[in-house]
């Protein structure tokens, strides 16, 4: 079979995306088809409605409810050269331990057991949350795993399957899980409140002409000055596309940029991408999240570097300038 041959049967074998409605998800799908992947198939709850938009004009193969996607997979595994499992309960203010172990534990067992029977390639969703706040340090090493100490059941969810997952012996033939830091970027307009600080300054200051960031309750970072890091949702898609072309190195990796931004900083940001002056109020935080609340993040980088990867990260100004002129103010999607 000549090269060509074997690229062309590449490229018509199946790749799975769940969450296909969500941010993530669905920015996926948009770039693995700009690249010329076209047989796509979209998982996730198809009776969310309202983030049909995210999918709309992607030419997907096939939508599968999530409910049904398992026994799918099993029925369909010879047809399929890729599983990327994006799809989970991701509100950091979810509570109902129920809905999060059935849907961020026990599913993406589920998903991980086909994969291994079957010789499928997988890549899923792990989180920074699993961090905490960050006494243990951000590194992915995994042999420190089990010190983490998550803040949220969001982020013990994460957790739970992450060591799960490290105790399989039956794995499937590449695996990799990222711990996606603070990602922004277009296809995230339905996220509501969990949207990220980018979409909300332009919204506010279409709104109002001035931003709202929280008051800190920790004294040793002022009003404005919490610290993330945020990683574009352009550079995410490189790392996954990447992984899934190469397969070199299975493993648990952060997925941010490797350095730490203030609030402050994201805010400012989005007023110069649109030629304006800063105009910035402080406001309460949240009750329910206060207690919770991540004050510092910063992915450690040294094991996605090892893994071969080196295309680096957008600087965040101009990441944000690239959000704010050619995705939100046309509202856009990848």
């Amino acid at each position: 079979m000549s090269e060509n041959s074997v690229r062309l049967s590449y490229f018509c074998l199946m790749i799975i995306v769940t969450g296909a409605l969500g941010f993530i998800g669905s920015a996926l799908l948009g770039e693995l088809e700009a690249r010329g992947y076209g047989e796509l198939v979209a998982v996730d709850n198809f009776n969310d409605a309202y983030k049909f938009s995210n999918l709309e004009g992607k030419k997907i193969k096939e939508r599968i409810d999530r409910t049904v996607f398992c026994e799918w997979l099993r029925l369909n595994a010879s047809k399929v050269q890729f599983v990327f499992h994006i799809g989970a309960r991701t509100r950091t203010n979810e509570f109902d331990w129920n809905v999060l172990n059935d849907l961020n534990v026990n599913y993406s067992k589920q998903l991980w057991q086909i994969c291994s029977k079957e010789s499928i390639p997988f890549i899923y969703a792990s989180s920074a949350a699993t961090y905490g706040n960050g006494e243990n340090g951000f590194s992915d090493d995994p042999t420190k795993i089990k010190e983490l100490k998550p803040m949220n059941p969001y982020g013990e969810s994460k957790q739970l399957f992450d060591l799960w997952m490290m105790e399989q012996e039956h794995t499937p033939p590449f695996w990799a899980g990222f711990k996606f830091f603070n990602v922004f970027g277009p296809n995230e307009y339905h996220k509501g409140r969990m949207a990220s600080v980018v979409f909300h300054a332009f919204n506010q200051i279409k709104e109002n002409g001035s931003v709202n960031l929280f008051k800190s309750y920790n004294t040793e970072y002022p009003d404005g000055e919490q610290r993330r890091d945020f990683v574009y949702i352009k550079d995410v898609l490189n790392v996954l596309i990447y992984h899934m072309e190469t397969r070199k190195k299975s493993g648990l990796y952060n997925l941010g940029s490797g350095k730490s931004h203030t609030f402050l900083e994201l805010a400012n940001g989005v007023f110069k991408a649109l030629n304006l002056e800063s105009h910035l109020n402080y406001i309460e935080m949240p009750a329910d999240i206060r207690d919770n609340y991540q004050y510092f993040t910063q992915a450690a980088d040294a094991r996605l570097i090892n893994s071969g990867y080196s295309e680096g990260f957008t600087p965040l100004e101009d990441a944000i300038a690239d959000y704010v002129t050619n995705y939100l103010v046309s509202h856009k999607y990848i």
